[in-house]
C-alpha cells in the first residue's frame, strides 16, 4: 500500500538539501517516537562544537521538556511537579541572547500545542519570521507500540490489543489518550503549524530506519554543519520497554490506581524509581519478546499514513525523504509469525530486582511530599484495599519525617 508521493529532496548524504539561512530559529516540534531523542541527544553533546560553526543549542539540557509544557499551557507527566511559566521564559532569554546566529529548540512536546492561537504565541516569541519549524516523521505502525509503553508509563493501564482497537476502531478514537492522534494525524498536525507560519517555512523530514544516522546528516546539511559532526549519545534510559517489562508496569498501574495512592508517589518510585532504574541497568535480551503489533492494525496505519502522505504532499511545504514510507505495509522481524512459546511475555529475574531497587533508592534519595493523613482505624477493622492506602501514606510521612 503505497501512495505516489515522490521524494522532494533525496536524503543528506545525496548532498542536494539546501542549508537554511542564518540566523533561523529552527524549532524541531517532534512529534514523539520520531528520532527527537537523538536529535537532542546528539545536539547537546556537540553544542560547544556547533557553535563554532554559528549554531546555537540555547537549552541547558537535552531535552527543555517543563519550558515546552508551559509553553503548550500542558501539565507535566503523572506526579511530577507543574511546569511554570518561568522555565519557558528563562528558555526564551537564552534564545534572545543566541542574537543573530542560528539557533535550534528541539522538543516533540510542541506537537501538543493545542491550537493555532498557543502555537502564534510560541512562533512570536521564538522570533515570528525568523522562526522555521521542521516536523520529523515515521510510519505508524512503528510508532504505536512506542507510544502505548510511553502511555503505560504515565500510568495507563489498557493492554496492547485493546488500545489498538480504541485508536483504530472506536471512534471518534480519543480515548484513553486524546493527545495520540492530536500528535499523529501528522498532516493535521503540519497544517496546524503551516496556517500560523506559513508553508514555504515548514520543513517535514522522513526518517527511514533503515539508515539509523541519516537523521543526523539531515540536520547538519539544514543547519550548515560538517558532515559527522553530530553523533548518536548513549541514552539507555530512553530505550523501549519488553512487552514483559510494559505488562509488569501495567499491572502494577492496576493496583496503584485501585488503591488510590498519590501520583507523587508513582512519579518518583514507580516511573522515576524503579523503571528508570531498570532501564539503566538491564539491556533487552533476545529472548526478551517486544511488543508486536497484530497485522491488522499495521493495515489500518498504513491507509492512514497513506492519506498523510497526500495531504502533506500538497500542503506546498518542503519534504525530505520517501513519504512512502509512511504507507508502506512492512513488517520486522519482531512483528513477524512466532512459535507460541517465543511470545508469552516473561520478565527476567535481573530486571525485576533492578526495579525493585530502583524503587528503594527512589525512596532514599527522593522523599515524596504527601499531606493527605491516613483515617486512624485497627487492622482488624481495615480492608485489604484500604489497609494497602493507608500503609502507602504511611511510607511516605516517613519519608518526609528523614
Amino acid at each position: 500500500m503505497e501512495t505516489d508521493c515522490t521524494r522532494d529532496e533525496i536524503p543528506a548524504n545525496g548532498g542536494v538539501i539546501t542549508p537554511l539561512p542564518t540566523g533561523t530559529r529552527l524549532l524541531h516540534i517532534g512529534p514523539h517516537k520520531t528520532g527527537t531523542t537523538s536529535i537532542q541527544g546528539a545536539l547537546f553533546e556537540a553544542r560547544d562544537e556547533v557553535a563554532r560553526y554559528g549554531v546555537e543549542w540555547p537549552a541547558t539540557t537535552r531535552h527543555p521538556m517543563e519550558a515546552v509544557l508551559a509553553a503548550c499551557d500542558r501539565t507535566g507527566m503523572m506526579g511530577d511537579t507543574a511546569p511554570t511559566a518561568r522555565h519557558w521564559e528563562r528558555l526564551l532569554e537564552r534564545v534572545r541572547a543566541s542574537g543573530r546566529r542560528t539557533s535550534v529548540i528541539s522538543s516533540e512536546f510542541f506537537a501538543d500545542a493545542p491550537d493555532e492561537a498557543t502555537i502564534g504565541r510560541i512562533v512570536g516569541q521564538l522570533g515570528g519570521d525568523r522562526v522555521h519549524v521542521l516536523v520529523t516523521l515515521r510510519p505508524l505502525a512503528r510508532i504505536m507500540p512506542s507510544q502505548w509503553q510511553q502511555y503505560v508509563q504515565n500510568g495507563l493501564r489498557m493492554g496492547y490489543e485493546d488500545w489498538l482497537e480504541h485508536m483504530l476502531r472506536k471512534p471518534p478514537y480519543d480515548k484513553p489518550n486524546p493527545s495520540f492522534w492530536h500528535r499523529h494525524r501528522h498532516d493535521r498536525l503540519v497544517g496546524r503549524w503551516a496556517r500560523v507560519v506559513g508553508p514555504e517555512r515548514i520543513t517535514v523530514v522522513v526518517v527511514d530506519d533503515r539508515d539509523r544516522e541519516g537523521l543526523m546528516r539531515t540536520f547538519e546539511a539544514l543547519l550548515g554543519l560538517p558532515a559527522h559532526l553530530l553523533r548518536p549519545a548513549p541514552d539507555a534510559a530512553n530505550r523501549s520497554l519488553t512487552l514483559a517489562e510494559t505488562e509488569m508496569l501495567r499491572n502494577l498501574n492496576k493496583e496503584f490506581r485501585a488503591n488510590e495512592l498519590p501520583e507523587e508517589l508513582y512519579s518518583q518510585l514507580v516511573r522515576n524509581g524503579a523503571v528508570m532504574h531498570m532501564k539503566n541497568t538491564c539491556a533487552p535480551g533476545p529472548g526478551d519478546v517486544k511488543i508486536r503489533t497484530p497485522q491488522w492494525a499495521v493495515e489500518a496505519a498504513a491507509e492512514i499514513g497513506a492519506e498523510i502522505a497526500e495531504r502533506i504532499g500538497g500542503a506546498g511545504v518542503r519534504v525530505i525523504g520517501d513519504m512512502r514510507l509512511l504507507s508502506a505495509v512492512q513488517l520486522s522481524a519482531t512483528q513477524k509469525s512466532a512459535p507460541p512459546t517465543a511470545t508469552e511475555p516473561r520478565i527476567a529475574p535481573e530486571a525485576a530486582a533492578q526495579a525493585l531497587y530502583g524503587v528503594l533508592a527512589a525512596a532514599a534519595a527522593a522523599p515524596v511530599r504527601h499531606t493527605a493523613a491516613a483515617k486512624s482505624r485497627t487492622v482488624h477493622q481495615t480492608s485489604s484495599k484500604e489497609l494497602v492506602r493507608v500503609l502507602g501514606h504511611r511510607c511516605l510521612k516517613r519519608l518526609r519525617l528523614r
